[in-house]
């Protein structure tokens, strides 16, 4: 017989709406005639043998989480705890649980009298979901609520993962706020934003904002160097100031120091080691991107005789927990419902771990086993997929190197002077950051509203 407990648990780092979703499943279980038990600090405490649920779980009531979809943060707080298994990591890309950790989240999720999991959290937090439904036998019903405000996970059609809507809006006042400090002071900002592998978050404050330019992983198909990512900045800055202007903001997505060759390459340029997470995952916060690009263009300024006023921005941890935007409470209190609504589902398909989601404003569950990759039992990534209209559109709004600019006599000999170079030299140096990776196809407007009709 199942029990009429429902349990609430949060993992991985904050983002806008989390509340929200605690809140709207809260209500709709208790208005089922279910309890609801909120985990405190995500698996951290479920997954040791010193779990106390007299300090680490609560009773949600309706009048504790009435109002809280107003708020950025957890009550429930959060934790980067993970049931992956952090050695077997250390040797091997395939993901395996940690037994012993998913045993006791099983064991003691199941002594409090609860068959019934809401998770609310990124790749490894579904990741932790996945071992738990395979740990339980069944005996668990499991509805994952993904969250990231890096949106890198593979919803279909598009859809954005909660929490990025907000931190797009967040970020891109911030970006604003950089580009009128830049132009009235004379400076470059270079400001780099979270996304682990995939560009999404930098590509939107940069777009929504219109920074100088913008740089994600998905430009990089092959391994680089701090060299070659400089060497599109400084480009920029070159052309920006035969433009007339010395000041700029250029949005550097963090993902870029997973590309900067192997572990050991980037150690070397660190000169120490570099620190990975319980996924495996280099910790990018331990790599200084932004000063390690700084100094780089700083060198080359220097180099020529001339100085240019650099300052690095980290864009992060202020999107995180700030309060959602509308559209973001929104989604996440539907998310929160239909979470609520595929886990007590009689026909328990939530027993094999669902994911919950929005298409076209209908409940869509997805399985949990098909966001996995089949050969590194990781959850897939979504990219920026580069070759789309939305990527053209962005790029279009930036200035950086083009090929036109070195097939351009009289623009490449400006080019040129600023770097202290000949026509030939600065069209061989600059030649690959002036190269697309696609290039812009011509719209075919006329098609696209047929299709559309």
């Amino acid at each position: 017989m199942r029990t009429r407990r429902v349990g609430i648990v949060v993992g991985g780092g904050p983002a806008p709406g989390i509340n929200d979703v605690i809140g709207a499943a809260t209500i709709e279980a208790i208005n089922r005639g279910y309890e609801v038990i909120g985990f405190y600090d995500g698996f951290r405490w479920l997954s040791i043998d010193d779990f106390d649920p007299g300090r680490h779980a609560v009773r949600l009531e309706i009048p504790q989480v009435a109002r809280i979809h107003f708020d950025g943060g957890s009550i429930l707080r959060t934790s980067r705890t993970s049931l992956l298994n952090e050695e077997r990591l250390k040797s091997s890309t395939v993901v395996e649980p940690d037994v012993a950790k998913v045993k006791r989240v099983v064991s003691h999720v199941a002594l409090m009298g609860i068959s019934n999991l809401i998770t609310i959290g990124g790749d490894d937090t579904a990741l932790s979901a996945k071992f738990i439904c395979e740990a339980s036998g069944g005996d668990f019903r499991l509805v994952h609520v993904p969250k990231t405000i890096d949106n890198d996970l593979p919803l279909p059609h598009d859809i954005p993962t909660f929490g990025f809507s907000t931190a797009r809006f967040t970020g891109a006042q911030i970006v604003k706020n950089l580009m009128q400090d830049s132009q009235a002071t004379g400076r470059w900002y270079l400001a780099t934003a979270m996304g682990r592998k995939a560009g999404w978050l930098a590509l939107a404050l940069g777009q929504s904002a219109g920074a100088t330019v913008t740089l994600i992983p998905e430009e990089f198909t092959e391994d680089t160097t701090i060299h070659a990512i400089a060497d599109v900045l400084e480009g920029a800055m070159l052309k920006r100031r035969i433009m007339g202007r010395d000041d700029g903001v250029a949005v550097v997505a963090e993902g870029l120091a997973y590309h900067l060759g192997d572990r050991e390459e980037l150690q070397r340029l660190l000169g120490k080691e570099v620190p990975v997470d319980a996924a495996g995952h280099p910790r990018l916060a331990e790599v200084p991107l932004g000063d390690m690009l700084k100094a780089e263009l700083q060198a080359r300024f220097k180099a020529r005789g001339e100085k240019i006023s650099l300052v690095t921005y980290e864009l992060g941890y202020e999107m995180r927990s700030a309060d959602p935007t509308p559209k973001d409470m929104s989604y996440c209190r539907s998310l929160g419902h239909g979470g609520i609504l595929l886990l007590l589902d009689e026909s328990g398909a939530a027993s094999q771990g669902l994911l919950v989601t929005l298409v076209n404003g209908n409940l869509v569950p997805m399985k949990l086993t098909e966001m996995i990759d089949a050969q590194t039992q990781r959850m897939k990534t979504r990219l920026v997929d580069v070759s789309s209209y939305e990527y053209q559109v962005a790029r279009a709004y930036q200035i950086r190197l083009e090929q036109s600019d070195l097939e351009n006599p009289s623009r490449l000999g400006e080019l040129a002077a600023q770097a202290r170079l000949t026509a030939e030299e600065f069209r061989q140096r600059y030649l690959r950051a002036a190269t697309r990776l696609v290039e812009a196809q011509p719209v075919n407007a006329e098609a696209a509203v047929v299709e559309a009709e």
